[in-house]
């Protein structure tokens, strides 16, 4: 029968705890950041983006929004094509520097803890940069999975307000 050191013990011992701390970290948050260059002034883009319930007009994947206040806290319900629904909740928003932030409340997205930012700088007088990123944790989904169906809501959101804003 062969027996182990104390020190072979500890260290083994050691290696175990640390797996079985690392184990226990809660999981790790991820990031998403997409942006694009819209053909239109800030102040037109702007109109589309920053009332929170205006996603209903220009995303591709929303059938319509309702608006609704919780409280003191505005929040919207997204009616997808297809059916199902998305809950969300604005957090922050500046008109003057353009931007709102918005966090999930409940819906079909394989994410948790989701916050998101949606911000809009000038280029030039005619053409707009928007960015639209968030941090959350993958849920039901591995992070990559995660990470894909975010990206993919944003780019198809930026083909979507171009649409809006040519009229096409």
């Amino acid at each position: 029968m062969r027996t182990l050191s104390a020190a072979a013990a500890l260290t083994l011992s050691g290696l175990t705890l640390t797996g079985l701390t690392l184990a226990a970290q809660p999981a790790l948050a991820l990031d998403v950041r997409e942006s694009a260059r819209i053909a239109a002034p800030i102040e037109r883009v702007w109109e589309q983006v920053g009332a929170f319930c205006a996603l209903g007009a220009w995303h591709p994947a929303v059938e319509g929004c309702t608006l609704r206040q919780n409280g003191k806290a505005t929040e919207r319900e997204l009616a997808l094509k297809g059916g199902g629904s998305i809950e969300e909740r604005l957090q922050a928003s500046s008109p003057a520097k353009h931007w709102l932030r918005y966090g999930l409340v409940a819906g079909p997205l394989p994410v948790k803890d989701y916050v998101s930012t949606i911000r809009l700088t000038a280029i030039d007088a005619n053409t707009t940069r928007i960015v639209w990123s968030s941090h959350f944790k993958a849920k039901g989904a591995s992070d990559a999975e995660a990470r894909k169906a975010i990206s993919g809501i944003y780019t198809s959101g930026f083909e979507g307000l171009r649409k809006s804003l040519t009229g096409q």
